[in-house]
């Protein structure tokens, strides 16, 4: 026996038969004194029969002296010949000794010891309940008898065998079950080698740290982060939904789905929410079953939430509702499920908890996502509730955003739409096809706009135009020019005047928006009129670009003209340019938007707009489309506008001319000659209005104009009579009293005409009046 160890020897009857030294130094008792009696008589209180056969406890002995002393004891059974136990030998140490014991039994991670053959020898409480069995069922047992096979306990057996064979510690982690747990937990697993005082290796333990909560708290954490960049890539309200769908699922929940109330998707402001059943869209859902048979809704269904559902809940309360199997309103909801779509009732089976929460940003709710467990193991807990109010507000800001983007950009698009002509009138002078396309862009609809304007002598005024930004701002900007526009073509100014008032007029408009003297607000213009009579087409531009022409049978090319200074630069001149056209010919007019981007190369744009505008198309609606696919990408990021016209000619014989000499006895033989020109024209139905008009316009020009005087009749769309001449003065109607002899020439010609007006011109003015035609 050795002398330095506490080791008693005790018979089947409790009797004392041997004693050591070391037990005599603990004690303070001699074997004389020991040896033969009772072992109970050396105990400071009684101890329940069964201590020894439990091998390791603490006892309490009796010092020589009297002082109490408790002792961690083990016991070894002792056998005899026959095989059966005929006393123990108990070993003890001091109190301080029995501390480790405690420590590994009582450690809250799971603890074993194993031999070099992998077999147990020690199994804490913790680990017999994660085993969900006790120290025996384990103890000398090999591993793999012990838990399944599985690709964790196979890597668990072969570290273990690692560290028996090099002697080496090894750490790692791992996400696995248990027997005893009825979910997966991260396990930080740690072992090393035991070595006997001689340095031999003599097993391997083992400590699993339980870190499952920390790893779902980094795996939330995780989400959030991805969330950021993940949810609102795109101002689309359902898009938005759709990845926070793909968020939740699988990683957070089995099934998820998002409803939005009736108003974010529309126009009108937020309401109260009611206390009773609310009204939801679904416009998002998505789970770890194919097909999403777990939903009760279909994308685009409207549901009523009774007022004590979880959902109902969410959206009153404004947090996260919490609600597992066998609570009252989870089983309503469950039931109401189920009752709204008998066949998902078996998909629903094993539904174990749910999470709503309320979608709100800014202080507004928009709507609720719920999230739903089945297949997932575990119920959602207060931490899933906080994690979920989280990602719901960053998701609800992007809805919001998303939603006010369309709804700023369906009211830009509106106004534009009725700033911009709907129909354009009919014309002689050219042929017409447009098109206008909104950008996709996240900057919103920008301002551009076309126009067709009929001018005086079966002129056209053609009209394309684009301001600085997007938004509501810029449509209303351009509406402002699109109507200074038409006002100054009333006026019948030449392109560069016109575009010199209509700088102008951009500049006060910077300088009322901003303070500024140069704006922010700026723009391009292209004004053009056409004469169908003289087959001209006189232009200017303000930083827009050029024009295309295709002459019949040519190709097309760029218009040779200077682009100007952009709309609101100021001080600075416009230039005109002037070219005469053979009927038939095509100009296009157009927006930066068509051939302009950032990933674009500008010539070979430019170069793939004049290949498509001089390749045959049955229609010029037909070349409207054919231009559109040739040359813009599947993604614009600027509004176009493209405007084709086709040019036309009044021939000589839908034109007449005469030179007026300034005698007033002449009028007479003017009005025999309309009347001879009508009657040619098959008009004699409107001789009479027409002899009246050239009478009083004549007569008018050879009173108080200079000149020469030209008289002309022109039969288009309308019987146009012009009568020109040198001087800059133009005419106003005046209200002429009883006795004055005249006065009422003007005034007699408004009344018998559709319109009248007068222009300059480069040599003084021209008076005009139109008519309907008779059947017209």
């Amino acid at each position: 026996m050795k002398h330095g160890a506490a080791v008693a020897v005790i018979d089947a009857l409790g009797t004392v038969t041997g004693w050591s030294e070391g037990a005599r130094r603990l004690t303070g008792r001699p074997a004389a004194d020991v040896v033969g009696r009772p072992a109970a008589e050396l105990l400071a209180e009684d101890i329940p029969d069964d201590t020894l056969a439990a091998r390791a406890c603490i006892v309490a002995l009796r010092h020589r002296d009297g002082h109490r002393i408790d002792l961690a004891v083990t016991a070894c059974p002792v056998a005899g010949a026959d095989g059966q136990p005929t006393g123990f030998v108990v070993t003890a140490d001091p109190p301080h000794a029995a501390l480790p014991a405690e420590a590994f039994e009582q450690a809250s991670m799971s603890m074993s010891v194993f031999d070099l053959q992998q077999r147990y020898l020690r199994v804490n409480d913790t680990a017999c309940k994660v085993m969900g069995v006790p120290e025996s069922a384990l103890t000398g047992r090999f591993f793999p008898e012990t838990v399944e096979e599985t690709p964790y306990n196979q890597g668990f057996l072969r570290h273990l065998r690692e560290v028996a064979e090099t002697g080496l510690p090894v750490r790692y982690e791992s996400f696995a079950g248990a027997p005893a747990l009825n979910r997966e937990h991260l396990w930080s697993i740690e072992m090393w080698p035991l070595h006997a005082a001689s340095g031999e290796l003599t097993g391997v333990a083992m400590a699993a740290f339980d870190n499952t909560e920390q790893y779902w708290a980094r795996r939330r954490l995780a989400l959030l982060n991805e969330a950021t960049t993940a949810v609102g890539t795109t101002l689309d309200v359902v898009r938005t939904a759709e990845e926070l769908i793909d968020i939740l699922v699988p990683r957070y929940a089995d099934f998820a789905s998002v409803d939005l109330l009736d108003w974010v998707l529309g126009a009108d402001e937020p309401p109260m929410i009611p206390d009773a059943g609310v009204v939801l869209h679904r416009i998002a859902h998505g789970s770890t079953r194919e097909g999403n048979p777990c939903a009760a809704l279909r994308i685009g269904e409207t549901d009523i939430y009774p007022p004590g559902s979880p959902p109902a809940r969410a959206l009153r309360e404004g947090r996260a509702v919490l609600s597992q199997a066998g609570e009252p309103e989870f089983v309503e909801w469950l039931e109401e499920r189920n009752a709204r779509s008998p066949e998902g009732r078996p998909h629903r089976e094993g539904i174990h908890s749910m999470i709503a929460v309320p979608l709100r940003a800014r202080g507004t709710t928009l709507g609720v996502a719920v999230c739903v467990r089945s297949a997932h193991p575990d119920d959602y807990a207060p931490d899933d509730a906080v994690f979920a109010e989280e990602l719901g507000s960053r998701a609800a800001v992007s809805i919001d955003n998303a939603r006010r983007f369309a709804r700023e950009r369906t009211t830009a698009l509106a106004l534009q739409h009725s700033l911009l002509p709907r129909g354009l009138p009919g014309q002689a002078a050219v042929e017409v096809a447009h098109r206008y396309l909104p950008c996709g862009s996240l900057a919103g609809i920008g301002g551009d706009w076309f126009d067709v304007i009929p001018l005086s002598g079966g002129r056209v005024g053609l009209v394309v135009g684009d301001v600085v930004g997007h938004g509501i701002q810029s449509s209303a900007t351009m509406g402002r020019l699109r109507t200074a526009v038409r006002t100054l073509a009333d006026v019948d100014l030449p392109p560069d005047e016109l575009l010199t008032h209509l700088d102008d007029l951009v500049t006060h408009l910077a300088a009322e928006d901003s303070g500024e003297e140069v704006a922010e607000l700026g723009a391009t213009c292209l004004y053009a009129v056409y004469d169908p009579v003289s087959r001209r087409l006189n232009l200017a531009a303000a930083g827009h670009p050029a024009p295309a022409v295709v002459l019949p049978g040519g190709t097309a090319e760029s218009i040779p003209m200077s682009a100007g200074p952009p709309l609101g630069v100021g001080g600075l001149p416009f230039e005109a340019t002037e070219l005469e056209l053979p009927a038939g010919s095509v100009v296009a007019l157009y927006t930066d938007g068509l051939i302009e981007d950032r990933d674009r190369d500008l010539d070979g744009a430019a170069d793939a707009l004049r290949r498509a505008l001089s390749a045959p198309a049955a229609s010029l609606e037909a070349l409207c489309d054919n231009v559109l696919k040739a040359v813009l990408p599947d993604q614009h990021s600027d509004d176009v506008a493209l405007l084709l016209v086709r040019t036309r000619a009044l021939g000589a014989d839908r034109v007449a001319t005469w030179d007026v000499p300034p005698d007033p006895a002449e009028v007479a033989a003017f009005r025999q000659a309309v009347g001879e020109q009508l009657t040619t024209w098959g008009l004699d139905e409107a001789a009479f209005v027409t002899e009246l008009v050239v009478s009083e316009l004549v007569t008018n020009a050879i009173r108080y104009g200079e000149p020469p005087i030209q008289l002309r009749l022109i039969r288009d769309r309308a019987l146009i009579c012009e009568v020109s001449d040198a001087s800059s003065t133009s005419p106003h109607l005046r209200r002429a009293h009883a006795y004055d002899e005249g006065g009422r020439g003007l005034l007699l010609v408004a009344q018998l005409t559709q319109r009248w007006g007068s222009r300059q011109t480069g040599r003084g003015k021209t008076i005009w009046a139109e008519q309907a035609l008779p059947d017209t």
